[in-house]
């Protein structure tokens, strides 16, 4: 049957497809859906192009005790090969990284479902939750505010410029003698440090550091391997479009504030026997930092309950709360621009407001289905769902009742809830302010315009009988007898002609002028007057 369609291949009846933008090599159209980890390269003809060393944390507790490992990738495998003591109430993987060999070993291990795990491997998700029999798998994407250079370097921003590509690399262009004056005199150069050195805190325990509260570095610091791996916001979403990525990302006002957006995706599995497991791809330390100092804490809440639900919403409660600095650093940037467009407005301005407003656009489509995630959590019940029974299309009703979010998670991840439903209405609210800046940019513009041609016209009106009587009486006549006269006579003609014609062309402004003037005078009497009588009856009290 292979033999024979093969044999037809070539009879010119179709035409050869052609895949513009090859992002997923190893996927062709009509193959089968998933990823098996239990069939070698995941039941593909080749192994997905996913490698790296991970960086990972095993975090066991109960309330009277905890257990924090740190594994690479074979590390892991042959500890997740042991099995699990009896103290053990939750257990929590943190993956820092995406490699196949640790996908497939937990995929067999907790038996993900094979969708699962092909939208793992994806990275361009939209956010969701899929409920299957004995797990969940929760996808988002996080949003974070780093610096594009170490705050140490600040000696040599005079003389250096720095630039972020598509991927978020950083690098120093240096200048010549002649171009750093020219860059100091005409160039405004963003704040070294707005806040002051002194709330600069370092956290040396995970590597992580921390300016002004945004994160500026992960475990390996800021110029290693995590930032290379650095996503900004307009390359994550903005195409394939290499070029149009890095002028975006130029042209942004956070970028020239020496400020980038990070993003990434977030995969989060919850299964029945209380286990969480999280893969990040390169900012799992900001996470896992402060939750392992809850932990760490027995009378939190989070290890006093033991629950894989609650560490679900610790986890997404942490990807929220680093991207309310985000919003914090559009608003800071919008102020500037908007002080900008009040005292000077230009035509220039428009194209930064037209970048923050695209990348506030997406960092809003990146959120707001969070929320929708929170509801679909919090309203999860022990639904039925329906399964093949014997792959012959029979249907079979099994409990979910073994995946369940406790009462207390749904009350905490209400509150989570509030936080995105406020950061919405801040990008909705800056978004409307853009778009009335760019507006104001050009109604300002046209009143200036107009108000010049106003200027002109009026100019015009006055002059226009002068110049036709200059250009009368300058014509070579023979006998003209108003040449025989001094200029006054031609004062007394013009000056009649000039008043009659300017009351003939400006009679409609001057209506309105004198329209005005009355109504105004009117509003003036009645507010006197009603304030006359309001403090004479005060008086009279």
């Amino acid at each position: 049957m292979l033999r024979r369609r093969q044999t037809r291949a070539n009879t010119g009846l179709t035409f050869r497809t052609v895949d513009v933008a090859p992002s997923r090599p190893n996927w062709h159209p009509g193959q089968e859906p998933g990823l098996d980890p239990s069939k070698p390269n995941g039941g593909r003809p080749q192994t997905p192009n996913l490698h790296e060393e991970c960086q990972i944390t095993v975090v066991d507790f109960s309330e009277d005790n905890i257990d924090v490992h740190d594994f690479d990738n074979a590390g892991l495998i042959a500890f997740i090969a042991k099995p699990q003591e009896s103290w053990i109430k939750c257990r929590w993987i943190n993956v820092n990284g995406l490699s196949w060999d640790v996908i497939q070993a937990l995929g067999q291990q907790k038996k993900l479902h094979r969708l699962a795990i092909e939208d793992l491997t994806n990275t361009d998700n939209r956010t969701k939750a899929d409920w299957y029999t004995d797990h969940t798998y929760m996808v988002m994407t996080l949003q974070k505010l780093v610096h594009l250079h170490d705050d140490d370097d600040d000696d040599d921003d005079s003389d250096s410029e720095y630039e972020v590509d598509s991927l978020g690399g950083t690098w120093k262009s240096k200048r010549g003698r002649f171009s750093k004056a020219f860059h100091k005199m005409f160039s405004k150069s963003a704040p070294k440090n707005k806040y002051g050195d002194g709330q600069r805190r370092d956290s040396t325990a995970a590597g992580i550091s921390h300016t002004n509260g945004f994160v500026t570095g992960h475990t390996d610091g800021v110029s290693t391997a995590p930032m290379k791996k650095l996503r900004t916001l307009q390359g994550y979403h903005g195409g394939v479009n290499q070029e149009r990525v890095e002028y975006m990302e130029k042209q942004s006002p956070l970028t020239k504030r020496g400020w980038a957006v990070s993003a990434e995706q977030v995969s989060i599995f919850l299964t029945a026997d209380n286990t969480v497991i999280s893969f990040f791809q390169s900012s799992a330390d900001d996470i896992e930092l402060p939750i392992l100092h809850r932990l760490a804490t027995p009378d939190t809440i989070l290890r006093r309950s033991c629950d894989a639900s609650m560490m679900v919403q610790a986890v997404i409660d942490a990807i929220i709360d680093l991207a309310i600095p985000v919003t914090t650093a559009y608003q800071d940037v919008l102020g500037d621009l908007e002080l900008d467009v009040l005292t000077e407005p230009s035509i220039k301005h428009t194209t930064a407001l037209y970048v923050v407003t695209s990348e506030i656009a997406m960092m809003r489509n990146f959120i707001n289905p969070i929320a929708s995630l929170i509801n679909a959590l919090r309203d999860h019940k022990s639904a039925a769902i329906m399964t093949d029974v014997g792959g012959r299309g029979h249907t079979a009703t099994t409990s979910s009742s073994g995946l369940k979010i406790s009462p207390m998670a749904q009350t905490y991840l209400g509150d989570v809830e509030d936080h995105i439903l406020l950061m919405t209405e801040s990008l909705d609210q800056m978004r409307r302010s853009c778009d009335n800046m760019i507006d104001l940019i050009f109604n300002t513009i046209s009143a200036y315009q107009n108000e010049s041609m106003k200027q002109l016209t009026v100019v015009t009106i006055i002059f226009l009988p002068m110049s036709f009587l200059t250009g009368y009486f300058g014509m070579n006549f023979k006998d003209f007898w108003g040449i025989q006269h001094s200029d006054v006579f031609f004062w007394q003609i013009a000056i009649p002609v000039a008043s009659v014609v300017i009351l003939f062309l400006m009679r409609d402004m001057l209506k309105w002028w004198f329209i005005k003037v009355m109504q105004r005078r009117g509003i003036s009497r009645s507010r006197k007057g009603r304030l006359n009588q309001e403090a004479k009856a005060r008086r009279n009290q």
